[in-house]
């Protein structure tokens, strides 16, 4: 009993590791679970004041503070284009994110370390194998593309030196794991239990109590409102309000001053003439022996009239296995490559094959299989792509010049408002409003910006600072002033005596309605049919079939499902309903567990998610392990610093 129970608590956090496996586990293991950071910050005694330079120490590795500094505003930058708007440094450390990149961090370091003490190492073939093997560098001919490889590093922040540096360690620290997080067995109980937490499905009848059931509420006496208000002051409390002055300044706002005309962009064009060439490629097959002696003997069978894919077989290999497709000269000759395939590539004719040359894996042959000439694009084809970026860069240009206006106004003690007008924007001012976004009459204020966390930030402040502006997606900016405040206060009865009822009322009629609901229910145990209880208090049967686990639905509360799958076919319940004046009676009816095939699709899914949970805990613990082994240590001090935080003097958080 005491095993089917502890399967049932692990349900809720394995439902959502079902579309997890070890390849996400293992090559996320140190971005992505980490973030936990559920040894590092468990350490006893981990946190006290050293170097100033130095945000943590993990064994003989020492991470400095702009190196942590570097990392923490990537992955700041990375957070903010995922949800769309940027992270401001205060929502960070609320979120928790210092801590939690910082705990990545020290994950990578410590597998690092453990990786060097054992020697491990990889080759340059793996790591470009693997990189070449990444589909975000695929060109259009699906195959890897050196400009597209050079394009999404540099757009990424990354030079190809630091890229294929971290590939290398990533490639290390997945080897390192692996082992540890193989999990090729999972017990098929808990198979069988995970599939029927997922896809058991109930069915109901039941009947609704609404607030016609609570019978006559008398209006409540003058001792009842002030009782029930004493009790429950801080509920009726007013909020505080702040008047805010806000400024806006996006690319939308300096794209209607910018025109980009014909010449603009042809002049730019005659300029970097280079990046419209399509360099020349070529599909090359190349087999690689063991010897150049092997190689030789097969050029010589070659010039006979063997043919190169006859060679290829004879040595077990596909045509697909000796095809590096279609690729350019910077392909075949970068640090993925071989500087001799790349000569000879470009120097044979089509059908040509080459003498046996040094490869990255050895004395090669490869044969030009097709050529395609470089191409240079006409102006015409590249000409608004120009423009866009031609715009793109006076917009940025733009936006700083009238930031650092805005900036010197301010400085030179003009108002937000003031400067604004002086630049040519209008501000924009919440004469008063809460931290939810609201008025003083409980209306939501239009206009928000959605792109920013402004109220967040303009409650942080105070009157007249001349807080930093916070950074939009789209490179602008937007200001905040708080001009006023009107403190929170507590409000008289007098003041909200028509809350303070309306208030009372829902809660009599909700008290009510779970009284009626129980008496009912007493009756229904007692023998009673629910038609007949049903008829008797004028109520409707109602049924609701194929419900699903924590999802309201068939007029059923997300609380009323969950009661019906709490209890046994045939139980009787009760819950909350649709509304805070609505009680549910409900009968179990049908209870369907779907048949699980283990080979099947849903099975191997749901063997896969368990796997990955499990992968996941040893992999969490096994990381903990290393850390505690190795000895890690945390500035505090400077991890506030580098976090925009109060410097403390190293003291724990």
């Amino acid at each position: 009993m005491q095993s089917s129970t502890n399967i049932w608590h692990m349900l809720r956090g394995l439902r959502k590791a079902s579309s997890n496996w070890l390849g996400k586990v293992v090559m996320g293991a140190v971005v992505g679970f980490l973030v936990i950071s559920f040894a590092i910050w468990g350490v006893g005694d981990i946190f006290r004041g050293f170097g100033r330079s130095t945000v943590a120490t993990v064994g003989s590795t020492e991470i400095t503070v702009e190196q942590f500094r570097l990392i923490y505003n990537e992955r700041l930058q990375q957070l903010g284009a995922q949800v769309g708007r940027s992270i401001p440094a205060d929502q960070a450390r609320a979120l928790q994110l210092d801590r939690q990149i910082l705990g990545q961090v020290i994950a990578d370091a410590a597998l690092d370390e453990r990786a060097r003490r054992l020697g491990l190492g990889i080759t340059d073939a793996e790591v470009a194998r693997t990189i070449r093997e990444i589909p975000a560098f695929r060109g259009p001919s699906g195959q890897f593309e050196a400009d597209y490889f050079q394009q999404r590093i540099r757009s990424a922040g990354y030079t190809e030196a630091r890229f294929v540096a971290e590939q290398r360690r990533l490639l290390v620290r997945q080897h390192l794991t692996q082992s540890v997080a193989d999990v090729t067995v999972v017990p098929k109980t808990f198979v069988e239990a995970l599939n029927r937490y997922q896809n058991e499905r109930r069915a109901v009848e039941y009947l609704a109590l609404d607030r016609s059931h609570a019978g006559e509420i008398p209006p409540p006496t003058p001792e009842q409102i002030a009782s029930y208000f004493e009790s429950r002051k801080a509920v009726f409390r007013a909020p505080e309000y702040r008047r805010i002055v806000l400024v806006r300044l996006t690319s939308g706002d300096v794209a209607k001053w910018i025109t980009v005309t014909d010449e603009d962009a042809k002049r730019v064009y005659d300029a970097q003439s280079a990046r419209y060439m399509t360099p020349g490629r070529r599909q090359v097959q190349q087999i690689t022996f063991s010897s150049a002696e092997e190689a030789q003997a097969a050029k010589a069978r070659i010039d006979s009239g063997t043919s190169f894919e006859d060679i290829a077989r004879e040595r077990g290999l596909s045509e697909k296995d000796i095809d590096l497709g279609l690729v350019s000269r910077t392909a075949l000759s970068g640090p993925l490559g071989s500087a001799a395939v790349a000569e000879a590539a470009f120097s044979l004719p089509e059908g040509g094959v080459s003498a046996p040359l040094q490869a990255r894996l050895g004395t090669a042959l490869i044969r030009v299989v097709k050529i395609e000439p470089e191409r240079i694009r006409a102006f015409e084809e590249v000409a608004g792509e120009i423009k866009q970026e031609i715009a793109r860069e006076r917009a940025r240009t733009e936006l700083n010049e009238k930031h650092d206006k805005i900036e010197d106004e301010r400085a030179g003690g003009q108002t937000l408002a003031e400067a604004a007008q002086k630049v040519g924007l209008t501000p924009e001012v919440m004469e008063s409003v809460d931290r939810s976004g609201r008025d003083p009459s409980g209306a939501p204020i239009p206009g928000l910006p959605a792109e920013a966390d402004v109220l967040s930030a303009a409650f942080k402040t105070d009157v007249g600072v001349e807080a930093d502006p916070l950074r939009l997606p789209d490179n602008g900016y937007i200001w905040f002033e708080v001009t006023g405040i009107t403190p929170s206060k507590e409000r008289t009865l007098d003041e909200v005596k028509d809350q303070v009822e309306a208030r009372w009322r829902e809660d009599q009629i909700a008290e009510r309605l779970k009284v009626k609901a129980a008496e009912l229910v007493e009756k229904l145990k007692a023998g009673a049919a629910l038609p007949e209880v049903a008829g008797a208090e004028n109520i409707k049967v109602e049924t609701a079939s194929e419900l699903r686990r924590g999802i309201a639905g068939g007029g059923l509360s997300t609380a009323a499902v969950n009661a019906a799958f709490a209890a046994a076919k045939g139980a009787i319940g009760t819950a909350e309903g649709q509304t805070g004046e609505e009680r549910v009676i409900f009968r179990v009816t049908d209870i369907k567990v779907p048949p699980l095939d283990a080979a099947g699709p849903e099975g191997k899914r749901i063997e896969d998610a368990l796997r990955g949970a499990v992968a996941q805990d040893l992999l969490a613990q096994y990381v903990g392990q290393v850390e505690r082994d190795l000895g890690t240590s945390i500035n505090a001090d400077a991890l506030r610093r580098v976090t925009g935080g109060e410097s403390s003097g190293g003291e724990s958080f």
